[in-house]
C-alpha cells in the first residue's frame, strides 16, 4: 500500500507557475506509477499527467503539454507538477494518484488507480 497527500494549491493570477507535491509513504513506493489528475466544478475529473515508476516515460494531457511538467523523487518519495504559463481553465481541484505497476505503461483513465490523495485547490485569476 502507498498513501498520498497533495499540496501546494493556492491562489495565482493568470501567467504565473506554481508548483504542487505529492508526498508518499510505503516501502516499496519506487513500485507505483503516479499521475495527477484534475476537476474543475461541474466537471468530470480528467487526466493531467503521468509518470511511471522509473520516472523515464512521461505523458500529459493535450491541454497542459508544453505548460506542465511532472517529475518524481523515488529517495525523497515525492512527485511533483511544475505549472507554468497557468491560465483561468487551469482552475481545479488537483489530486495525485498512484497503482501499482513496473510497466512503462502510463494510463489516462481513474480506474486504474487504487489511492488517492484528497486534493490540494488552484485557482487562478484573469
Amino acid at each position: 500500500q502507498v498513501q498520498v497527500v497533495e499540496s501546494g494549491g493556492r491562489l495565482v493570477q493568470a501567467g504565473d507557475s506554481l508548483r504542487l507535491s505529492c508526498a508518499a509513504s510505503g516501502r516499496t513506493f519506487s513500485d507505483y506509477a503516479l499521475a495527477w489528475f484534475r476537476q474543475a466544478p461541474g466537471k468530470e475529473r480528467e487526466f493531467v499527467g503521468g509518470c511511471s515508476w522509473s520516472g523515464v516515460n512521461r505523458a500529459y494531457a493535450d491541454s497542459v503539454k508544453g505548460r506542465f511538467t511532472i517529475d518524481r523523487d523515488n529517495v525523497k518519495k515525492t512527485m511533483y507538477l511544475q505549472m507554468n504559463s497557468l491560465k483561468p481553465e487551469d482552475t481545479a481541484v488537483y489530486y495525485c494518484a498512484a497503482r501499482e505497476s513496473l510497466e512503462r505503461t502510463i494510463y489516462t483513465d481513474i480506474a486504474r488507480y487504487s489511492y488517492w490523495g484528497q486534493g490540494t485547490q488552484v485557482t487562478v485569476s484573469s
